[in-house]
C-alpha cells in the first residue's frame, strides 16, 4: 500500500504492506533509527513518536494508520541552532546514561511540556511512568523536565 503523510515537517510517500508497524516504517523505510524498538507491546516507550500532536507508541500502530497524519519523531525535536532547551535539560541533568529510552521520554515529554507548560512534578512522573528506565532512576529525567518547563512557557507567551 502506498501511504503519504508528513514526517518532521517534510511530506513523505512509502509503500508499506498493511501490517507493518509505524515503528518499523520509520526505522527500516524511511532510516528514521532514533525511535527505538523495545518491547514491541506499547509497554516501554522506547518507540514513542508524536502523532499529530499526541506522544504515540509507534509498535502498536500501523503505518496505514498514518495516513495524512503529521509524525514529529525525536530527530525532528532538533533545531537548526543546536540542542532544544528539552535536549539541553537532559544534558544538564544528566537525564541519560544508555540512552535507549531517551528517545521516547523526550518525544512523551515534549508532548506533555507543548500541552501542559506548567505540568507539575506529579503530572511529570504520572506521563513518564509509561516509559521504562533501567539505568537513570527517573530522578535527573523529572529534574531535567522541570527545568525545561520555563522554555515551554515562554514559548506559550510568544504566541500570546
Amino acid at each position: 500500500m502506498s501511504i503519504t503523510f508528513e514526517v518532521n515537517g517534510k511530506a513523505v510517500a512509502v509503500d508499506v504492506t498493511p501490517r507493518m508497524t509505524l515503528a518499523d516504517c520509520l526505522r527500516h523505510e524511511l532510516k528514521l533509527t532514533g525511535t527505538h524498538v523495545g518491547c514491541e507491546h506499547g509497554v516501554c516507550g522506547a518507540c514513542t513518536v508524536i502523532v499529530n500532536g499526541d506522544a504515540v507508541r509507534s509498535c502498536l500502530m500501523l503505518a496505514v494508520q498514518a495516513q495524512g497524519a503529521s509524525v514529529t519523531t525525536v530527530e525532528g525535536l532538533s533545531q537548526a541552532e543546536g540542542l532544544t532547551p528539552l535536549q539541553t535539560a537532559f544534558k544538564t541533568h544528566h537525564a541519560l546514561q544508555c540512552g535507549f529510552c531517551t528517545p521516547g521520554m523526550l518525544t512523551t515529554l515534549h508532548a506533555l511540556l507543548s500541552e501542559e507548560p506548567d505540568a507539575s512534578e506529579e503530572r511529570i512522573r504520572d506521563v513518564i511512568s509509561g516509559n521504562l528506565c533501567r539505568c537513570t532512576g527517573y530522578i535527573t529525567i523529572i529534574e531535567a523536565a522541570m527545568d525545561a518547563r520555563a522554555s515551554y512557557q515562554q514559548g506559550r507567551s510568544d504566541k500570546s
